[in-house]
């Protein structure tokens, strides 16, 4: 199967965060699955460090280099056929961050890991 993280869930992989559902722990440690992290996860976390908004353990740049780098979890960079899924979406959510990862999905066919239940008003594959 195929992964994308949600903002938190990498977050709270890359921190240990007990937040983080069993059921994630199982599918993120599942060889067989592949993993996705979308850049737009990488830049929301730019600006909320940059805001003070997110406090990590270790700085953004660190956490990126020693721990995301090195794991077997894919750079989803942004396409055209993501903008344009993103383009027919509702604005049931108006989270732009969110809304991108939505749009990733559907047009790659991958699976959202995320806690987030503003995610369940569109059509998009998500487990927990």
């Amino acid at each position: 199967m195929r992964y994308l993280l949600d903002t938190h869930t990498l977050i709270w992989l890359l921190e240990n965060n007990p937040q983080l559902s069993n059921r994630a722990q199982s599918i993120i440690v599942d060889e067989t699955n592949e993993l996705f992290v979308s850049i737009a996860s990488i830049w929301e976390m730019t600006i909320k460090s940059s805001l003070g908004k997110l406090n990590l353990s270790i700085p953004l740049s660190d956490l990126i280099s020693q721990k995301l780098i090195p794991s077997d979890i894919q750079l989803l960079p942004i396409q055209l056929e993501h903008l344009a899924v993103l383009q027919t979406l509702q604005f049931y959510h108006r989270d732009p961050f969110d809304r991108i990862l939505i749009a990733q999905a559907i047009a790659d066919r991958l699976i959202l890991l995320s806690a987030d239940s503003a995610f369940k008003d569109y059509d998009v594959d998500c487990a927990w």
